[in-house]
């Protein structure tokens, strides 16, 4: 069984994402982080984006993977663990970019199809359009952007980033428009998906809707 769930960056799709994998007993897989650690390999390398051919040939000698911990996405590039190293705001302001990349797009894909042998709770742009387009559940999750910068900002401070909450307003804006025009999988609603607006709902009462419509649905 899959659960779709697609959404704007800080929208709250990753908390709905984990809460519901650990009610239902399923794995979670966080796919932009995949995205994250390839981007952080072309800025650690210095990999010229508009490069077709110098992209691919750094897409052959990459290798991510994920480890399920506790409901916690443990990120390797390569075999080296990242999951800290992909959220700085450096890798946010280049990971749409990266995420445009038609081949970047092709390799990621089919490492997240290849996880349809266990029931999983997916989060990410495309899951439910592409990924999974007949996944069993499937959830768009939106929120006012001023919202969503006030989340990733704080989010960032805690972790002992400077930055200013300018900067993430602009960064959010900027991956909202590359993410949404992109030309290969723009993040889109699914028809068949639930939208649920978390500026003004508090987590649990996003995880009650959640679990409301899947209720409702298995009806």
């Amino acid at each position: 069984m899959i659960v779709a769930i697609d959404g704007y960056s800080s929208s709250g799709k990753s908390t709905l994402a984990k809460d519901l994998a650990k009610i239902l007993g399923f794995i979670y897989v966080d796919t932009g982080a995949m995205y994250r650690a390839i981007a952080l390999y072309f800025l650690t390398n210095e990999i010229d984006l508009s490069d077709e051919k110098l992209v691919q040939d750094s897409l052959d000698n990459i290798t991510v993977s994920f480890e399920n911990k506790d409901g916690e996405n443990c990120v390797t590039l390569n075999g080296q663990d990242v999951s800290k190293e992909i959220r700085t705001l450096e890798v946010s302001q280049i990971v749409s970019e990266v995420a445009a990349i038609p081949a970047v797009r092709k390799k990621l894909v089919a490492i997240q199809q290849s996880l349809a042998t266990k029931s999983l709770v997916m989060d990410g742009r495309d899951i439910g359009t592409v990924v999974f387009p007949n996944a069993e559940y499937k959830f768009f999750i939106i929120a006012d952007v001023g919202e969503r910068s006030r989340r990733r900002y704080v989010e960032l401070i805690s972790k002992g980033q400077e930055v200013s909450y300018a900067e993430v307003e602009e960064n959010l804006k900027h991956r909202d428009h590359i993410d949404t025009t992109r030309a290969m999988s723009p993040l889109r609603q699914a028809e068949d998906a639930v939208c649920i607006d978390t500026t003004k709902v508090t987590r649990e009462e996003q995880l009650a809707l959640a679990i409301k419509a899947i209720e409702s649905k298995q009806l």
